[in-house]
């Protein structure tokens, strides 16, 4: 064994021991003592089965050179090879929307489940509904339809949300729809019938409630005294959210859009499983005709627009049947289980009384309209293409410019003589008053009230 090396040396020492003298003898001693500490340095212990430790079997001197560089490469390889192992597992940060929007939210919420809207619980004979397993097994039943229509949600959150930001008194009436409009349609990934826009913006201004959208070739102006309704609409496979606001930048309205915002609000709160069309109507007044509003000097009291209401929401359908008026007296009919609605509120400084006036722009085709023979051949090529494109959502002439139909205004016409196609004129007030909006779309789900599109604006 290598370790017997330093026991040669020191036998050879004694041996010469007799003839050396004193000096050299202690360099002998020295130089023994140096060679034993190099070769003990060099050579590793390793145990044996008793636990003594001996020294290893020396390597030839080319190995040792090697060795260590190759044990280095080897570990550098690895950690390098670990490193990029844990960069792989490292998640991707989500998706931030950009400003002004312009990611799908489908790609913002990779999971496929959307956010909530404002839960309400249901009270007093339906209490029991938020713990029934009945109930939570029926709404794990419906979940698709929830996602898809919260999917709809986010999208009129976000656009919204930036339509705010940008709205100001100059802009041209058709510019801020086409805007709000395109954005829709890239958020929303519009794809034909199955996504996209659920009816033509609204933009009406000041006496005009409802139904208002630029034609083509309008060069209406937005005005700082304005008041103006933003009504549109989004939806998923049919299931439609629809959901107003008012824009004033004038303060002096602020009064008449806080009636509605309130009148909206109270509309949901008494909204819910057998609650009473009527009563729900009842409670909007009250609190609507609460407020006055001073406009110019001129002190008004803000009155709810009473031939005007929100309404259920079926798939397709924007107007499923139920009426839910803002004033006392409509209908005893109840509201069920399952349903949709818009409650929407007009609150007005005229006369709260609306009639139809100016030009049309607002189309849709009547949902239940069986077959009708055409004569007109222009009128049977443009009922295919509203078919195709829209179906029995509402559309505006713009959207039929848009994908290039020209001179259709008489099959247009036609198509409304015959009662498959619905007009829906403008909804106007008296002329120099001021009507504002609010509106939301809730969900009257088995254990509680979803307002769909509640967001952090109102």
């Amino acid at each position: 064994m290598a370790g017997g090396s330093a026991d040669a040396v020191t036998k050879e020492m004694e041996a010469l021991h007799v003839t050396q003298t004193p000096e050299t003898k202690e360099n002998l001693n020295k130089a023994a003592s140096v060679e034993s500490d190099v070769t003990s340095s060099k050579e590793p212990k390793v145990a044996d089965s008793n636990g003594a430790t001996h020294g290893a079997q020396s390597s030839p001197p080319e190995d040792d050179d090697d060795g260590p560089s190759e044990d280095g490469a080897a570990v550098s390889a690895a950690a390098k090879k670990k490193k990029k192992k844990s960069k792989a597992k490292k998640k991707k940060d989500p998706l931030q929307q950009t400003d002004p929007p312009s990611i799908p939210v489908d790609e913002l919420f990779p999971s496929g489940d959307f956010p909530e809207g404002e839960i309400q619980q249901y009270l007093d004979d339906n209490l029991w509904r938020t713990t029934s397993e009945e109930k939570r097994e029926l709404e794990r039943i419906q979940k698709p339809i929830y996602n898809s229509v919260r999917r709809a949600a986010e999208v009129h959150r976000q656009v919204r949300k930036y339509m705010r930001s940008i709205v100001k008194p100059g802009m041209l009436m058709t510019e801020l729809c086409e805007t709000l409009e395109n954005m829709v349609r890239k958020l929303i990934k519009e794809n034909g019938l199955q996504a996209g826009i659920a009816f033509p913006t609204g933009c009406s201004l000041n006496w005009v409630a409802a139904h208002w959208t630029p034609n083509s070739g309008d060069k209406t102006v937005l005005q700082y005294d304005d008041v103006m309704k933003l009504d549109f609409g989004t939806h998923i496979d049919g299931y439609i959210v629809d959901c107003a606001f008012t824009v004033a930048f004038n303060p002096m309205f602020d009064p008449l859009l806080q009636a509605t915002r309130d009148a909206t609000n109270t509309g949901i709160k008494e909204a819910g499983i057998d609650a009473r069309l009527c009563d729900v109507g009842a409670a909007i007044q009250e609190v609507m005709e609460s407020y006055e509003v001073e406009i110019n000097g001129k002190v008004f009291q803000v009155k709810s627009v009473r031939n005007l209401n929100g309404h259920s929401i079926g798939p397709y359908q924007i107007h499923a049947g139920k009426s839910v008026p803002i004033v006392k007296g409509g209908e005893q009919t109840k509201m069920e289980e399952g349903e949709f609605y818009a409650i929407e509120t007009f609150g007005s400084t005229g006369k709260g009384f609306v009639r139809e006036d100016l030009e049309c722009s607002h189309y849709m085709k009547n949902f239940d309209v069986g077959h009708v023979p055409l004569r007109v051949a222009k009128a049977k090529q443009l009922l295919g293409t509203i078919n195709n494109n829209f179906g029995t959502l509402a559309f505006c002439r713009r959207y039929l410019d848009r994908i290039g139909e020209t001179k259709y205004l008489m099959a247009l016409k036609n198509l409304c003589d015959v009662g498959i196609i619905q007009p829906y004129p403008p909804l106007c007030d008296v002329r120099g008053s001021y009507v504002s909006q609010f509106e939301h779309t809730i969900l009257l789900r088995p254990t509680c009230k979803e307002v769909i599109s509640r967001g952090d604006d109102y």
